[in-house]
């Protein structure tokens, strides 16, 4: 088969991917009995069992009947939802070269959103990812005038790509659109990287210990160390030590998740260690992918884990009334 050819097959292969999983409903979400949709994660727990994982894609507001749909979307797979739309402005964009690319969101009236809410210093945040998770970028745009976002975008090769907007609009709910980017030229798909929990950038290591569970807040430990010894400086970086954004690798659906703890909170240490909470609704390959500073730099690491086998509560005993010490259940 002719280059042309392959990239027309795969480019209609992620069509019939995304559009299998917007039928399907909100591929990350806040996973519990049932799942409910929320818009964006702040996984904020106690220093030793988190009391909530929000995700971006759901809300945890209690919703009217007729909202349970859109509710059950996943975050990050559409381009509209709630009545805001992520709207690219800049179609032409050429491999290592880069764009002043520009977008903007609407709002139900149909205008340009212009009022949003500050959420971890910025008032949007944006992803950009290649399809296969191979690349990925956080950005912070920089508003244009009259509900204009404009960021100098550098996309390495031909291909295509998926654009994250995360952000809240003014006296809304928080809410991850997406859309495609696609870059002309010749253009070979990769498979999804190796499932690793050690990553290593610029001189540093991260080490990743824990286990995404389906269903269950799941404690993730990222350790960051540079030449054998541990971080124990780490700088703010959006008014937290660490970022963690975890995409699912069928459909790239988005989980956008962050530390136990705060910078100033008399607890949270500035490394070597930072504990996240995150939730998935389902097994299969995600990918991570962290941004912490140090030294005035931001740098990114990037871990494949799979999640296996959801895992099954165990039954619980039922008392017996002649062996009872007459102490009461402790729940936690």
């Amino acid at each position: 088969m002719n280059t042309p050819a392959k990239l027309g097959a795969y480019v209609l292969g992620l069509a019939v991917v995304f559009g299998g999983a917007l039928g399907v409903g909100n591929a990350v979400g806040e996973v519990g009995a049932p799942p409910q949709a929320n818009s964006h994660s702040q996984s904020h727990a106690p220093s030793s069992q988190p009391t909530s994982a929000h995700d971006s894609g759901t809300h945890t507001t209690n919703a009217k009947p007729s909202e349970a749909a859109s509710e059950d979307t996943p975050g990050g797979l559409q381009v509209s939802e709630n009545g805001f739309t992520l709207n690219p402005l800049t179609s032409t964009i050429k491999p290592g070269e880069p764009t002043d690319f520009q977008f903007t969101v609407t709002g139900p009236n149909g205008g340009p959103v212009t009022d949003y809410q500050v959420q971890h210093d910025k008032k949007l945040h944006f992803i950009v990812v290649s399809r296969d998770l191979g690349t990925f970028q956080h950005l912070h745009p920089i508003e244009a005038g009259d509900g204009v976002w404009s960021v100098k975008l550098t996309l390495p090769e031909a291909g295509a790509y998926r654009a994250f907007a995360d952000f809240a609009p003014t006296g809304g709910s928080a809410l991850t659109l997406g859309a495609d980017l696609l870059v002309a030229g010749e253009y070979t798909p990769k498979a999804l990287p190796a499932a690793s929990r050690t990553a290593d950038v610029d001189g540093y290591t991260v080490t990743l210990d824990g286990d995404l569970v389906p269903g269950q807040a799941s404690k993730l430990t990222l350790t960051v160390s540079k030449d054998g010894k541990p971080i124990t400086d780490l700088q703010p970086y959006l008014g937290a030590y660490g970022h963690l954004v975890a995409l699912r690798g069928s459909d790239l659906a988005y989980l956008h998740v962050h530390p136990d703890g705060e910078p100033g909170d008399g607890r949270t240490k500035p490394g070597p260690e930072i504990v996240f909470y995150a939730e998935v609704p389902s097994r299969g390959d995600y990918r991570l992918f962290l941004d912490f500073q140090h030294e005035g730099k931001v740098r990114t690491a990037d871990f494949t884990l799979d999640t296996g086998q959801a895992a099954t509560p165990a039954p619980k005993p039922t008392p017996s009334p002649a062996k009872s010490t007459g102490h009461g259940d402790h729940k936690h």
